[in-house]
């Protein structure tokens, strides 16, 4: 067991089993269904399914970051075992809970003057920051030390690629991610916006394709254009999705096809409750190791 605590948030968006068995911590984020709030803790409370056909269904959702006394009380619980911790943050981009995050530790290093408390902004979201939290649990085992793994997430970071597309637009248009205009054309002409996270770790839009079937092969594309190594990359790749398992699939069929030297299959995984809210269904993720995000 390393000396030191590696954790992150929900909202990377790994299954309970994946955390535990890397040994990665995880404080979970809050979010409101039809005005009841529920953990958004990897679909234990809510399953992915019902939580998507609820939102169908005309349910409302809101989300908020996690406070810092939050942070602070989940944070302590390891200091005062005597564990050093490394928190990665869902990106700044997205969410401000990075800041609430900064000020636990502040409010904590005056208590625990001997302990070390990394706080990293991952610039990156769902199964992204998991790859990325993933990473860092490898080399951990690997048996880097607290210090120079910290370092080495602030290097990591801008090199996991965020590839997002979704084949329903009704809630980005709720959200106002999407004008209401622009979202009726979109729907019309069966148009599949392509977006990616940038290096602030904001999420934006890149391309219009027209079709479920195009813009599936683009975002294989992409993954041509920036992975390590292109065609012989030998990394993971995780794919998330929002209640569209077989786009997801199709998705990561492709990658296997293309891609023969993958570190082992591709893995698929659900978006939760967090990011969920903002997306609803018909949403596809494809995140891997590239060159580094610039723009």
């Amino acid at each position: 067991m390393a000396e030191y605590i590696l954790s992150c948030c929900s909202a990377a968006d790994l299954t309970k089993e994946h955390f535990a068995k890397r040994d990665i911590r995880y404080i979970c984020f809050q979010y409101e269904l039809g005005g009841t709030v529920y953990p958004d803790d990897l679909g234990q409370t809510i399953p992915f399914d019902v939580f998507y056909r609820r939102m169908v269904n005309g349910e409302d959702t809101k989300t908020s970051q996690i406070s810092t006394g939050d942070y602070e009380a989940y944070f302590e619980g390891f200091l005062k075992e005597g564990r050093d911790v490394l928190h990665l943050v869902l990106s700044s981009g997205i969410s401000g809970s990075v800041n609430s995050a900064r000020l636990a530790q502040e409010a904590l290093a005056e208590r625990y003057p001997d302990r070390k408390l990394y706080v990293v902004d991952s610039l990156a979201a769902s199964s992204g920051f998991g790859l990325l939290a993933d990473r860092l649990a490898d080399l951990r085992d690997a048996g880097m030390g607290i210090d120079e793994l910290y370092e080495k997430a602030l290097e990591l970071r801008l090199h996991v690629h965020h590839w997002f597309f979704s084949t329903d637009l009704t809630f980005y248009i709720r959200g106002g991610r999407v004008s209401r205009t622009a979202g009726f054309v979109g729907t019309l002409l069966n148009i599949c916006p392509l977006l990616n996270v940038d290096y602030l770790g904001r999420l934006i839009p890149r391309e219009k394709i027209r079709s479920k079937k195009k813009v599936i092969s683009r975002i294989v594309e992409k993954m041509e254009e920036h992975a390590e190594g292109g065609r012989d990359y030998d990394g993971k790749v995780f794919i998330s999705n929002s209640a569209c398992y077989e786009d997801a699939k199709a998705v990561a069929d492709l990658i296997e096809e293309r891609f023969p030297k993958t570190r082992g299959k591709v893995e698929i995984f659900s978006i939760g409750g967090l990011i969920g809210a903002h997306t609803g269904p018909g949403t596809v993720a494809l995140f891997f190791w590239g060159d580094e995000r610039n723009n």
